[in-house]
């Protein structure tokens, strides 16, 4: 058996597949001052005969890291940065605290200038008297050769600090800004990960758990709960990426499509390229910080079916982006596009009395009846809709298109069909076909997808293998693998090299041999010249365990 958790910003869901039947589905209201418990109602009502020796696997996607960062509910860091030459500290500037310090590495790896002990103690010791508990250290080129923010954490930890995050470990790929704001957020976050996460390690240890439990990453695989908790940067936009992952399982066709996720609060646009999900390789942006964590390409809008309805004194409708709670239907304050859904018929639950006045209050402002006013927001919400998924469509266009598997040269999307999941999706598929004018697939276990997606997604990990022949030096930042190569070492060897580094954490993660899908994304090879002589190669290998699911597409729908 497999078990799915979703913790969402409005709903929490979990499955239970065995041979990819739903055995079990569980639906109940987030609370989102209390995530934990909720999270224990979910758990409990979904496992109440179920036995844990049954359970294969447990992968659970949430939003909390998402919601830290967005919500700015994040721990005050504390950022030892180490920017050598050619970059303004200003434009570095990211935690409560920012020190900037002296000590280069350069592009190879070579230390060219060293740190400073007396200077260090400095400005750690301006930061004992405040209340900091994350730090965040990220040098330049640590990728290449880690020893500064290695030397600096182990001076931290001799003063008492913990929970440090270093540059290397969050990512292997340059570009220097984006691994010190990749930092800062994954400091930023980390204590709330943490609680989160032992949290719910003690729940399914009390119901007797002791399987593989994972999370889901934004690029739609999973990590381990330890990795979760010490980089759990890697868990942003783990629910988008689930819902990504639901949809795909559920279309089978290898022709693009619009995927659209509609909450309670927001919908989630993201696309297929010719059956397969769309991708950001370089790293997603959330608020103002660019960041290197790869991601499913997908867009939230303010939209979805508790949004508040307003009329302005134009006699226009706007929908969201507030949501200020339930449905007056389901006893929420004030009208929302469900209560238009109930109302017209297409989502059978609340009172369709209580929905009736909603739209009488949004009738009298636009001097209309129940159902004109019902009809007007149920038109107006499938437009907004369109007219997002036109805009980002056409973004997308205009530049190179990423799947998770790899980039299609020339590629235009055009997508045939819609696939709908969520609450509303079955309410909202008739407007999306008439107004797409393409066909609206809605699963049969379209409220609960997010779940079957975070379920059935496959581990993965990228790794960055650097070589340099000259120096006999091979790093690969991720694993923290340093070794000495010979000068004869090859584009070739590395490829090799890569791809068996990838499959050996593979089968020590317990990943089934069948389902091991390794990947070379990049390599490269350079001459190193000096005066008129070559000297040594620079070589880069970029190797990745794909994305994925578990089980093939199902064929019949």
């Amino acid at each position: 058996m497999l078990i799915g958790l979703d913790v969402g910003g409005t709903q929490t869901d979990a499955v239970i597949l065995e041979q990819q039947k739903i055995v079990k589905s569980v639906k109940v209201p987030t609370n989102n001052t209390d995530i934990e418990r909720s999270t224990l109602n979910v758990i409990s009502k979904l496992l109440e005969d179920i036995s844990a020796s049954d359970v294969e696997n447990i992968n659970i996607s949430t939003t909390l890291a998402t919601n830290s960062i967005i919500e700015n509910k994040m721990a005050p860091v504390g950022m030892f940065i180490e920017t050598g030459p050619g970059i303004s500290p200003n434009f570095l500037k990211c935690g409560a605290y920012n020190f900037f310090i002296k000590g280069c590495i350069d592009h190879r790896g070579t230390i060219t200038s060293c740190l400073s002990h007396q200077e260090l103690m400095k400005k750690i010791n301006l930061l004992k008297n405040q209340e900091i508990e994350a730090i965040g250290v990220v040098t330049k080129f640590s990728t290449r050769n880690p020893a500064h923010e290695l030397k600096i954490k182990e001076i931290l930890e001799k003063e008492n600090f913990k929970n440090i995050s270093m540059g290397h470990e969050i990512s292997g790929k340059l570009n220097f800004p984006r691994r010190v704001f990749s930092t800062y957020l994954n400091s930023a976050i980390y204590q709330t990960m943490e609680q989160f996460i032992t949290s719910l390690e003690n729940i399914l240890r009390k119901k007797g758990f002791t399987n593989k439990i994972q999370m889901l990453k934004a690029d739609g695989g999973t990590l381990h709960l330890n990795q979760a908790k010490t980089l759990p940067i890697n868990t942003i936009l783990s629910g988008p990426a689930a819902s990504v992952m639901g949809c795909w399982y559920f279309f089978p066709e290898k022709e693009d499509a619009i995927l659209l996720d509609i909450g309670g609060t927001t919908t989630d646009i993201s696309f297929l390229a010719n059956g397969v999900p769309l991708f950001e390789p370089q790293g997603i942006t959330i608020q103002k910080y660019p960041t290197l964590i790869p991601a499913i390409y997908t867009v939230p809008i303010g939209l979805g079916g508790d949004s508040s309805i307003s009329v302005g004194q134009d006699k226009k409708i706007k929908i969201g982006p507030e949501r200020k709670g339930n449905a007056m239907a389901l006893g929420g304050p004030s009208p929302t596009p469900t209560d238009a859904f109930i109302y017209l018929g297409l989502l059978k639950i609340g009172d369709v009395n209580l929905a009736e006045s909603a739209m009488a209050q949004i009738g009298r402002q636009l001097d209309t009846d129940v159902r004109g006013a019902s009809e007007t927001i149920y038109q107006l919400f499938g437009k907004i809709i369109k007219n997002h998924s036109i805009k980002i469509l056409d973004e997308i266009n205009e530049h190179p298109v990423y799947t998770i598997y790899e980039l299609l040269h020339g590629k235009k999307l055009i997508p045939k069909k819609i696939v709908a999941i969520g609450g509303p999706a079955q309410a909202c598929a008739p407007i999306l076909e008439d107004i797409f004018n393409i066909p609206c697939y809605v699963p049969e276990y379209f409220s609960v997808a997010n779940a079957i997606g975070a379920a059935l997604s496959k581990e993965t990990m990228e790794i960055n293998l650097f070589a340099d022949t000259q120096k006999k030096r091979l790093i690969v930042p991720e694993l923290n693998k340093i070794e000495k190569i010979n000068s004869s070492y090859g584009l070739d060897q590395a490829e090799k090299e890569a791809v068996n580094l990838i499959q050996s954490y593979a089968i020590k993660s317990g990943i089934k041999p069948e389902l091991i899908e390794t990947d070379i994304v990049e390599s490269n090879e350079f001459n190193m010249v000096r005066g008129f002589s070559t000297v040594g190669k620079n070589i880069r290998v970029k190797a990745q365990l794909k994305p994925g699911l578990l089980y093939k597409n199902r064929e019949n729908r």
